[in-house]
Formats: structure tokens, C-alpha cells, sequence
């Protein structure tokens, strides 16, 4: 059910697996536009950053780590 590097459903399956309301329990004090247009792009559609790096840790060196601040997503 993996897709790409990134993602753990594809666009087409988030939209299928998360209804609005999954999109609104995830989204809680996060601003963004509530609109079925980012079903897709629920947070749960998505690897863990930190398993992911986890994964990889006998094949890189972590020099820094990135925390996001702000993920403006047009529609």
C-alpha cells in the first residue's frame, strides 16, 4: 500500500480511505482551508518523518534536523 517516497496512500486512495471529517479531527490548531479539495493530503496519507529516518540510519548521517513551520497548499 506504500506509494512513492513520501506517501503512504496515493492521492486516489487517501480520498477513498479519509472522508472530511478525518480531515478536520487531523487538522485540530492547524490553520487551513476547509475544503474536500486536501482529503489528499491528510496528514495520516503520509510516512512518519522519523521512521522513515529511523529506516535509513545505517545509510546517513544526520547532520540537522527540519521541523515545518508553515505548509501553505493551493487549490
Amino acid at each position: 500500500m506504500t506509494h512513492g517516497a513520501g506517501r503512504v496512500y496515493s492521492r486516489s486512495a487517501a480520498r477513498r480511505a479519509f472522508t472530511q471529517d478525518d480531515l478536520r479531527a487531523s487538522m485540530v490548531g492547524i490553520e487551513y482551508r476547509d475544503t474536500d479539495a486536501f482529503i489528499d493530503e491528510i496528514p495520516a496519507a503520509y510516512k512518519d518523518i522519523d521512521q522513515v529516518m529511523a529506516d535509513a540510519s545505517d545509510l546517513v548521517e544526520i547532520q540537522y534536523t527540519l521541523r515545518q513551520i508553515v505548509n501553505v497548499k493551493g487549490d
